[in-house]
């Protein structure tokens, strides 16, 4: 049998205190499953989400758990790895019988993970970005960020705001790619705007230069990269090393500094669409997201030693979310939770201000985005 690679947790806030709390005493766990991508291509999404999730179970116990029960975090890495996301999830739900489900970090993960969640009606709230996930609604399946659909709409807009009628696209070839590409295409038409050039390339490939070579000689007054990994900071550095003079735009899956340490210099004048979180330090106090926000960043950079991820944001948000629904519901009543989650409104996280529905299991609109660029190593926000 495969060796699973696992990172389960039985939250050391009992222990490591020394005593048990008389709280505690009172239930038994409450047993939230997570799978992330922790390893593998996708690990600048899954290490952040990892360590978010463990750290904020750590502190919730510490502060006497949820209804006077310890949280339990049973957690596993996919390792970027489709196939290895369904074996966790049917893992988690019949051997580790857990409560509810957080992740996968990316959609592939998520779409392997929907049938088995679906199956066994547990409360899943995905990491992943993609509309698919979502649309149409599932009844047990929700997610934390923004969709697809919202970061074509964010950036094509942005282009229209400075005259760019006609653009070049370029999309990888996984879930988030491929889903994002039909996305944007159906956007382009319905601003009134032309995609020149189409290009895709692998979500592992490491030199993008024929697609932009191609694009460098077309009419494109600008240029989106619709994909994740690294792939699109080495499209960064090849748009530089071929002097291509078309303004570039990604979208939020390289909302991090992880892109940026990738890239390097290369990166210096990208814009892309990105939650609040990434700018956290310097929203103005009226803003409403600014305090959850600047105590998450403070949280991680102080125990991890470095910078906050966007990424990690949709783990917070997941993990706070469904604590806040599982106190509505009163219990982890599967049943309960699920409606919990769905009557979700005005929730303010670091990624939004969350209101889910029967019809929106995601619950943010294009608002909020913030528009972003690269200027001098770090992100400022485009006003």
């Amino acid at each position: 049998m495969e060796k699973l690679t696992r990172r389960a947790l039985a939250v050391l806030a009992i222990c490591s205190l020394g005593a048990m709390s008389p709280a505690f005493a009172q239930g038994k766990p409450i047993k939230i499953g997570a799978v992330v991508s922790a390893t593998g291509p996708a690990s600048f999404l899954g290490d952040p989400q990892q360590k978010t999730l463990e750290s904020y179970v750590q502190k919730i116990n510490a502060g006497g758990g949820v209804l006077g029960r310890k949280l339990e975090l049973v957690l596993y890495d996919d390792a970027s790895d489709a196939n290895k996301a369904n074996a966790f999830a049917r893992r988690l739900i019949i051997q580790d019988e857990v409560d509810a489900i957080l992740g996968a970090s990316t959609t592939g993960s998520t779409m392997a993970m929907v049938p088995q969640v679906e199956a066994a009606k547990i409360p899943n709230i995905s990491l992943a970005a993609a509309s698919v996930i979502v649309e149409p609604v599932r009844p047990w399946v929700f997610k934390m960020p923004h969709s697809d659909r919202m970061a074509a709409q964010k950036v094509l807009e942005e282009m229209k705001k400075r005259g760019f009628m006609q653009f070049a696209l370029l999309s990888d070839t996984g879930g988030f790619g491929k889903s994002g590409r039909t996305e944007t295409l159906k956007m382009a038409g319905a601003l009134g705007m032309k995609v020149v050039e189409d290009q895709q390339y692998g979500e592992k490939d490491t030199d993008m230069t024929p697609q932009l070579t191609k694009v460098k000689s077309s009419p494109a007054q600008a240029i989106l990269v619709f994909g994740t990994g690294q792939a699109p900071a080495i499209i960064a550095r090849n748009y530089q090393q071929l002097g291509v003079q078309q303004p570039l735009y990604t979208t939020h899956g390289q909302a991090s500094t992880e892109f940026i340490r990738i890239a390097g210099k290369a990166a210096e004048g990208i814009r892309m669409p990105s939650p609040a979180l990434l700018i956290a330090k310097a929203l103005p106090a009226s803003d409403p997201q600014r305090d959850v926000s600047a105590e998450y960043v403070k949280a991680y950079e102080g125990q991890f030693k470095s910078d906050v991820s966007t990424f990690g944001g949709y783990a917070h948000d997941a993990l706070l979310i469904l604590v806040d629904a599982i106190k509505r519901a009163g219990g982890t009543d599967k049943d309960k939770v699920r409606a919990a989650l769905e009557q979700t409104k005005g929730f303010v996280g670091v990624s939004g201000i969350y209101t889910m529905s029967p019809q929106d299991h995601m619950g943010l609109d294009v608002t909020a985005f913030r528009m972003v660029e690269v200027k001098d190593g770090v992100f400022k926000e485009v006003r």
